[in-house]
């Protein structure tokens, strides 16, 4: 192989042998300054989700099967975030801004569902009353979240 061709040659990644992502080791970084918050308080929601959901539903999920299904898919949701953030990236952060604005569609139906038809939801979900268990957590990351992933793309761009 020529010094030529060695230039032109495509990166592949070593374990599946598909293209690697360019300049990989220059991804774009989504979790410095507020960002580490970001991941710390998804982090902390993801135990806390998948947690509760996963005791609900092992121990009494013929009682509120709705809710603790929206609970563990809330969990879902809270580790791909963490995921994304941490990834870094173009590709991870537009995820995750879908990924938030799915998250917080989730919150304000869930939670209006809630107050609005309580018998639907014989026990709480982590998005009940728009997270009032959870100090309205679940409200405000998302859009905590959504604004610094926005900034992000302004200050790479």
């Amino acid at each position: 192989m020529t010094a030529a061709e060695e230039n032109t040659t495509v990166t592949r990644d070593e374990q599946d042998g598909t293209p690697a992502e360019p300049d990989a080791t220059k991804r774009a970084r989504l979790i410095g300054g507020p960002g580490i918050l970001l991941v710390w308080l998804y982090g902390v929601m993801v135990v806390g989700a998948v947690s509760r959901s996963a005791v609900q539903i092992s121990t009494q999920f013929d009682k509120a099967p709705l809710a603790y299904s929206l609970s563990a898919v809330a969990g879902l949701v809270y580790g791909f975030i963490t995921y994304s953030l941490v990834r870094g990236g173009e590709t991870a952060r537009r995820a995750a801004l879908v990924c938030c604005a799915a998250e917080l569609a989730g919150v304000l139906v869930v939670g209006t569902w809630t107050l609005a038809e309580p018998s639907a939801f014989p026990d709480a979900t982590v998005w009940s009353d728009y997270g009032m268990g959870y100090l309205f957590i679940p409200v405000l990351l998302p859009l905590s979240a959504m604004y610094w992933l926005r900034k992000a793309r302004t200050n790479a761009g």
